[in-house]
């Protein structure tokens, strides 16, 4: 008799919830979002398919529930800058606080896609294969937003090779270390 597939899905909530702060960059709206995929993963889990990969099957449906009430959504004020955000925020009391900031700051002009890409591939951990079909795209696709999005943070960051960004956000550090590794931003 095989394990309950609802038994794996708790183990992936704390992912979840990341990765649904990383797209609102609101903690009550990434709790809620968090809530409405669990909600749905369970009423669907006859159509989850055993074998295949529960992290990414969640993520999917947590990314469908994102863009699916950003069109609900078109009427809300925009908060491009996060300055309503960041006041409802506490700062984070570590060394690297400003550095983080400046960081908060380049990722959010980020395209949603790229975001998207760069916390599926770089904090999360996901292989591009699973980001790609997480995201209902291509291989190359994602690998390009990922590359560009690294990019961009290293132009937006004003890093050359020699410069360390010094965060001990884990999140963060596994973005900029893949992009070093890669060559992208360092």
């Amino acid at each position: 008799m095989s394990a309950d597939p609802r038994d794996e899905i708790v183990g992936h909530i704390p992912a979840l919830r990341a990765f649904a702060l990383s797209l609102t960059r609101n903690g009550a709206v990434a709790d809620d979002m968090v809530q409405d995929t669990l909600v749905k993963a369970w009423t669907k889990i006859g159509t989850f398919e055993a074998g295949t990969n529960m992290r990414a099957w969640l993520f999917t449906i947590l990314r469908n529930t994102y863009y699916s009430n950003r069109r609900k959504a078109g009427r809300e004020v925009s908060d491009a800058e996060g300055i309503f955000t960041e006041s409802l925020s506490e700062k984070p009391a570590h060394d690297g606080r400003l550095q983080m900031a400046d960081f908060r700051r380049a990722f959010v002009q980020l395209s949603d896609e790229q975001r998207e890409a760069l916390i599926l591939v770089g904090a999360q951990g996901f292989s591009y294969e699973d980001a790609a079909e997480t995201c209902g795209v291509a291989v190359g696709t994602i690998k390009s937003r990922v590359n560009r999005a690294r990019a961009r943070l290293a132009e937006l960051l004003k890093l050359d090779d020699e410069d360390e960004l010094e965060m001990t956000d884990q999140a963060t550090m596994a973005v900029v270390a893949a992009g070093r590794a890669g060559g992208v931003l360092g």
